[in-house]
């Protein structure tokens, strides 16, 4: 006997899992807060009744969930079996159990589950004045098949246990009750269902499976303000600017960490500290190769040869920098003009510093004219090396012509020529200060020689450059030391 109610049971739990095929399995986990469940099945009653074993039934299950894996249900079911000996007649039977169920999973298209429970079964023969209850205890096993968000497919195999009289006279018995039932679930009540948990419910979401934490709009579809790629409520640095590369938080991506985001940084690779433009590219004010904000020596000078500091190196420490010192390998100690090159004390810084004025008598203008030639340009260049050794000294360049015209043209033409030599020299050497020189003109008021004879004339067509400040000149040629000989 024991032997036939366990391959009655085996057949139960057999034609529930093969039902599991038939159905598809297309649609959403269903969340409602409760459902009725009307179906049927077939059940397999104890031998002891005396009827049919395996018979039709009929019924339905009421359930309430608890959490989004338990639920609280009731199950119950009518039986009615006709007798199988002559005067033994049919019987019904009702049961109504409640039962602690337990999804194994909350949110898939398939989710299967065990039940476990007690109650009251009802037993009735027909024709009897009355019946009997029993105490029933029992469990199952059992899938939901989800349709749709409100509706399900139940199919289970349950096993019930209940005291049943073994013979007429004789003592109560624990026998099995398997069965197996399906049904529709009508589900009602809990919010919509809302698989990515955006507030959207999925049935108008047209972006399911938004990541957690994404602010959405009304059909669901996340907001990315900035462009980035990252939904805001998920991205850490809203207001990224467009173009910029952002890693997973939504933050640009800086590899040279010059300020300017990946993307939009058209010169990668910036060495740290160098300043930027906006672009991301490297400044280099001086234009010494190396970059402004590493350059420790901002400001050198145009065609300087300068170390990994960006400062000029200067090999025979002369004070000119390689690359502009025209004479690289200057003895020590020896002075220098301003191309680097050893000052040989001329001619004519001598009459400056003797007389305190150097006479130009070889300067050369276009006739009636304050344009200077060509040819007198080397000189006006030699002076204007000379004074850029002197900066302290305040100069007159004064202008004079023979006697030749009338006094007020030559006037004028001497303040002329006077004019034109000093902005050549200011303009050449950028070391003078314009604020220490004047320029002057005294016509043919000045003569040095006689103008009635052509020698005379040249003598006296002149260019002069006086110094104002002799005192200083004193003090500073007091303080000269001469070129050491080799």
């Amino acid at each position: 006997m024991m032997i036939f109610r366990r391959g009655v049971v085996a057949r139960a739990l057999f034609v529930s899992l093969a039902l599991l095929f038939l159905i598809p399995c297309t649609a959403a986990a269903d969340q409602g807060s409760f459902w009725i469940v009307p179906g049927g099945g077939i059940v397999w009653l104890p031998n002891e009744f005396l009827v049919k074993p395996s018979r039709p039934e009929f019924g339905g299950i009421l359930g309430a969930r608890l959490s989004p894996n338990w639920a609280l249900e009731a199950h119950g079911t009518y039986i009615k079996s006709p007798g199988i000996r002559p005067g033994v007649s049919s019987l019904s039977v009702s049961h109504l159990d409640g039962n602690l169920t337990w999804f194994l999973s909350s949110d898939q298209t398939v989710s299967p589950y065990l039940t476990a429970g007690a109650g009251f079964a009802y037993f009735r023969r027909i024709g009897a004045s009355g019946g009997t209850n029993r105490l029933d205890f029992g469990g199952g096993l059992g899938f939901r098949f989800a349709m749709s968000e409100r509706t399900s497919f139940r199919i289970e195999g349950r096993d019930l246990t209940y005291k049943v009289l073994i013979h007429p006279t004789g003592p109560e018995k624990y026998r099995h009750h398997p069965e197996t039932f399906a049904g529709i679930s009508f589900s009602f009540g809990g919010a919509p269902k809302d698989e990515d948990r955006d507030g959207v419910p999925d049935k108008v979401d047209r972006c399911p499976g938004t990541p957690a934490g994404v602010r959405v709009d009304a059909s669901g579809c996340g907001f990315d303000s900035d462009n980035d790629g990252v939904f805001d409520g998920i991205d850490a640095c809203n207001g990224t600017p467009q173009g910029a590369v952002v890693d997973a938080r939504g933050c640009p991506v800086d590899s040279d960490k010059d300020g300017i985001p990946d993307g939009l940084d058209r010169c990668a690779d910036t060495p740290a500290g160098a300043t930027v433009d906006a672009s991301g590219c490297p400044h280099d004010a001086d234009e010494d190769k190396v970059y402004d904000g590493i350059d420790q020596c901002p400001g050198t000078p145009k065609g300087c040869v300068v170390n990994t500091n960006g400062c000029p190196t200067d090999a025979d420490q002369d004070g000119v920098c390689d690359g502009l010192d025209e004479c690289p390998e200057t003895p020590a100690n020896a002075k220098v003009d301003r191309t680097g090159c050893p000052i040989i004390v001329s001619d004519r810084e001598t009459q400056l510093l003797e007389t305190g004025m150097i006479r130009l008598q070889d300067i050369n203008f276009a006739t009636g004219k304050a344009e200077i030639r060509e040819e007198s340009r080397a000189i006006l260049d030699e002076v204007g090396g000379i004074l850029a050794r002197w900066p302290d000294l305040r100069i007159e360049i004064g202008g004079h012509t023979d006697s030749r015209g009338t006094a007020a043209r030559n006037l004028k033409l001497s303040k002329a020529r006077a004019q034109a030599v000093l902005a050549y020299i200011t303009e050449k050497f950028l070391e003078l200060d314009p604020d220490q020189f004047t320029a002057v003109g005294y016509g043919a008021s000045r003569p040095i020689a006689d103008n009635k004879t052509e020698l005379g004339r040249a003598k006296n067509r002149r260019v002069e450059f006086k110094v104002l400040n002799k005192d200083v000149l004193r003090r500073e040629k007091t303080q000269q030391r001469l070129v050491p000989k080799e």
